[in-house]
């Protein structure tokens, strides 16, 4: 078998079988490219059915001199991932990589910004040009919902339930969850939408698109990191903030206010009650108030 019939296969099964967006095709399919490419370039004529464990450990080693802990786990992982897909196909009876053992690697929390920090980057935008009350909502958004960037650009109209307080997320793996969205947000969002956008002309294609560019299209990722870039640099705050950075905010707020984190974890559209512990950047001072707040020891009677 090819290694390009397989990867061929291989990215029509993610995106069928297990429904994964573009970008996580796009990342499990580098993992498997870059493998390709080492049997190329050492001439290692060995199909994805020939290679055996001894070879895949020779190209994590190799690969391990030029990557970090966290992206060699990320490598070892996709290449496992692609094998079982192997064997789910029946092309195979083993994973070459089951033996190896990916690298400990820390949870490295990101930056989290104050309500005083967000508060002064959304004072930042200019709303004397039209793109402010966009930029305004989009934050505004991130903020108050929590969501991935790329749920952001792609939020449709369609999307939105003002009138029962919510708006419907379509998050990794075309999953759908609805987030409570609050009263402020939705007067922001309406502002936006029936005072700027209702004025622009909308491209064939995008007309269910609530956050458009000035062309009429759905924004670029690349496009609101450099926004909200802009923006922390006018504020003159020293972190390295991302759209990310305001969906950590958003966990780490409602937890430091009372939340439950198993409702936390549904808002954020995460599986694992895991994935959402790491967002909670609590520091030692509010775990003391916790303790001295709620727990019944903790009294002088």
């Amino acid at each position: 078998m090819l290694w390009n019939n397989a990867l061929h296969d291989y990215k029509h099964y993610l995106k069928i079988e297990r429904g994964l967006a573009q970008n996580s095709i796009l990342a499990y399919s580098n993992d498997v490219k870059k493998l390709i490419k080492y049997l190329e370039e050492y001439d290692i004529k060995l199909d994805p059915v020939e290679i055996d464990d001894k070879v895949i450990q020779q190209y994590i080693y190799h690969s391990a001199k030029n990557i970090n802990a966290k992206s060699q786990s990320r490598q070892i992982s996709g290449l496992r991932n692609f094998f079982d897909f192997m064997i789910f196909e029946d092309y195979r009876k083993n994973n070459p990589t089951e033996l190896l053992e990916s690298p400990r690697i820390g949870r490295k929390l990101p930056d989290t910004l104050s309500e005083e920090e967000i508060e002064d980057i959304i004072s930042k935008i200019d709303l004397s040009k039209p793109e402010g009350e966009r930029n305004k909502a989009m934050l505004e958004t991130l903020y108050s919902c929590g969501l991935r960037v790329s749920e952001l650009i792609n939020l449709k109209i369609s999307d939105l339930f003002f009138d029962e307080g919510f708006i419907r997320v379509i998050g990794k793996g075309n999953k759908e969850r609805f987030v409570p969205i609050n009263l402020y947000t939705i007067k922001i969002i309406n502002i936006y939408k029936n005072q700027v956008r209702s004025r622009i002309i909308i491209q064939k294609g995008f007309e269910d698109i609530i956050f458009l560019n000035r062309r009429g299209k759905t924004l670029t990722r690349n496009m609101v990191f450099l926004i909200i870039k802009d923006l922390v640099e006018k504020a003159g705050i020293h972190k390295k903030v991302s759209p990310h950075t305001f969906r950590h905010s958003f966990a780490t707020h409602l937890l430091e206010n009372g939340a439950d984190l198993r409702a936390i974890q549904q808002m954020l559209g995460h599986e694992s009650i895991t994935t959402t512990e790491i967002y909670m950047h609590l520091d030692k001072r509010f775990l003391k108030t916790i303790v001295e707040k709620y727990h019944p020891r903790n009294s002088s009677e």
